[in-house]
């Protein structure tokens, strides 16, 4: 079990770019302690959000979730990180993962080997964030003499964005942590920790989605059809869940609407879903788990991210 998880919010990826100061000013007014930028292809980009968010703020923790591997050189990755970190010391956090492979492929840069790059490119990262220098011939990367000028002061843990297996068991070797996606509950956080051979320390964050009503069927009526779109997809963070075959038949009998009868445990399991009391069990579940940070993932209407400030900061002061 850890101690206190941190709180945050996530910048969706859909939020206009100029909303960012705004955002990350109200953000820290809550008390909420951190905020992570989403950088997906091809909407906006993390490392300019991120620097944004860190210049506008005096005390929140910034992170990225997630730089993809091969969309930068390993250097210019380090470059990066190194500048926000020297620019905010202590206050940011970087991620880096494999990126959609459809994504990648219509940048030409798509791995033959996306485990052999991640692996490659955090190790190469973390090395020259050290201040060493790096000559590395490897299979994806290829560095000749590499130093940064200017190392972090305070070098940061670099965080893998990963879900699957085997990509699990790479991040136990290589990061110093894993940053796991939207219905990360407690059952799959352990399954996660297990896979990456549980080292010590290791650093997980979670993004996890809101929904709070004084109603529990309202609540989970307005989260259905998203965990529907998990079961869809195989998440898994779903998949490893005990009652999955049960989920997914009542999707097949009754739509997502089936899934608002399911018992408080089950979406405790899914997310901040239910009453304030049910967010801050889920909240507690994880902390138990063994998660240090849990983000709250507002979708994709920066109006509906005003609204659930407020709640998000109810979390932070629990």
């Amino acid at each position: 079990m850890t101690d206190r998880a941190q709180i945050g919010m996530c910048f969706d990826r859909a939020f206009a770019a100029g909303a960012m100061p705004e955002y990350s000013r109200r953000v820290e007014a809550a008390g909420i302690e951190q905020l992570w930028v989403i950088e997906d292809c091809f909407y906006t980009a993390g490392v300019s959000l991120a620097a944004t968010a860190l210049a506008v703020t005096d005390s929140l923790q910034v992170g990225i979730g997630i730089l993809p591997a091969v969309a930068r050189n390993p250097a210019i990755t380090a470059m990066e990180i190194a500048t926000l970190c020297n620019i905010a010391p202590g206050r940011f956090v970087p991620g880096i993962g494999h990126g959609v492979q459809s994504w990648m492929g219509q940048m030409g840069v798509r791995s033959p080997s996306p485990l052999t790059t991640l692996d490659e490119t955090i190790s190469v990262v973390k090395r020259l964030l050290t201040g060493g220098e790096v000559t590395f011939s490897g299979r994806e990367v290829t560095l000749d003499h590499v130093r940064l000028d200017q190392p972090p002061a305070a070098v940061p843990p670099v965080l893998a964005g990963v879900q699957q297996r085997r990509s699990l068991e790479l991040a136990g070797r290589v990061a110093d942590g894993i940053i796991l996606v939207e219905g990360a509950g407690p059952t799959y956080v352990s399954w996660a920790l297990d896979h990456a051979g549980r080292p010590d320390p290791f650093h997980v964050v979670t993004f996890t989605m809101l929904s709070i009503h004084e109603v529990r069927r309202e609540a989970y009526r307005s989260a259905a059809p998203l965990v529907a779109g998990w079961i869809a997809e195989r998440r898994p963070a779903v998949t490893v869940l005990p009652f999955f075959d049960e989920m997914a038949s009542r999707i097949a009998d009754g739509g997502a609407d089936a899934l608002v009868d399911m018992p408080p445990d089950y979406w405790i399991e899914l997310g901040a879903v239910g009453t304030i009391d049910d967010a801050l069990a889920h909240v507690a579940a994880l902390e138990a788990a063994g998660v240090h940070s849990i983000n709250i993932f507002p979708g994709d209407e920066l109006e509906d991210a005003w609204v659930q400030l407020p709640q998000v900061a109810a979390l932070t002061r629990r």
